[in-house]
């Protein structure tokens, strides 16, 4: 089994990364592969809704997003993570995920995903919303934990500090994980997804 960790942020150890680091440490002890592909520092372009996708089978910008798209394919899980700029995620990661659903949702569908954001003090609810609509229209099943995925504070010493942030990272990785077994012991069972169409 193997999570891909998405992060968002253009700073590669700052608040966004601790919170994912406390997740990738529950996974390890749960046997859970982890990979982790920083965007937020990379120049990804939005969607001019073009419609190419449908007919190329990937996105017409060849970037980060066609590369994470092939290794979607393989993957089990995902976590997305952000920060919060003026109470939304970083336009970054939003552009990144619109195409990468639009061109590629086949990668993700019935597979578990959570979406997470870290923040000084307000915006997080509201950038995870913005997020998790792209793993509700895809299917997803969408992890949660015992608290809304934030973690608070303006350094990253401060996120180290947030014992409740941390704690809720700390629930969700334990429960990704569980749904994951799930899965997989579904899988052995040779249960299958119920289909939606109609006939």
């Amino acid at each position: 089994m193997k999570v891909l960790m998405i992060n968002g942020s253009p700073r590669k150890d700052g608040n966004t990364s601790i919170a994912l680091e406390e997740m990738r440490k529950v996974f390890e002890t749960e046997g859970v592969e982890t990979e982790c592909i920083r965007v937020g520092h990379m120049d990804v372009r939005g969607c001019i809704a073009c419609g190419r996708c449908s007919e190329l089978g990937k996105c017409v910008f060849d970037d980060c997003v066609n590369e994470f798209a092939s290794m979607a394919k393989d993957a089990d899980g995902f976590i997305f993570g952000t920060p919060v700029y003026y109470a939304h995620p970083t336009g970054k990661i939003q552009s990144f995920m619109d195409r990468v659903f639009y061109s590629a949702k086949s990668a993700f569908v019935h597979k578990p995903a959570a979406v997470i954001s870290s923040s000084r003090r307000a915006g997080s609810v509201t950038s995870m919303d913005v997020l998790n609509k792209h793993l509700s229209i895809s299917e997803m099943p969408i992890v949660t934990s015992n608290y809304w995925n934030e973690v608070h504070g303006h350094t990253p010493s401060d996120v180290e500090q947030d014992r409740e942030g941390l704690d809720t990272m700390y629930a969700l990785g334990k429960n990704m994980a569980w749904m994951l077994k799930c899965i997989e012991a579904g899988k052995k069972q040779e249960l299958k997804f119920l289909k939606i169409k109609r006939e």
